[in-house]
């Protein structure tokens, strides 16, 4: 599904995998709705996916799984985002040698 802007918004059913660029709106407990985009895939040693999203709106920073299913355990969330940051890093690093 297409929102306009050329990114495509989804909706977290469980069974469409996230993609890079993908939209999805979270509503919150007390009635807010935060939109998140996914900004990462990352694999784990057990080749499970995982998406890295953020929000702008709230600078905030979610972790799911390939089908949006968030992840609860906030150290496994944690460690997630630090391999991600990390390599993201690295990656910035490499593309600076470059002539």
């Amino acid at each position: 599904m297409n929102n306009g802007n050329g990114e495509a918004r989804v909706h977290l059913d469980g069974g469409t995998p996230l993609d890079l660029r993908d939209t999805f709106t979270v509503e919150t407990k007390d009635g807010r709705e935060l939109e998140f985009e996914v900004i990462g895939l990352v694999e784990d040693e057990d080749n499970a996916t995982y998406a890295i999203c953020y929000s702008e709106e709230e600078d905030e920073f979610v972790v799911t799984g390939l089908t949006g299913e968030f992840v609860e355990d906030e150290e496994l969330a944690q460690e997630i985002l630090d391999d991600f940051f990390a390599l993201a890093e690295e990656s910035e690093k490499e593309q600076g040698d470059e002539p």
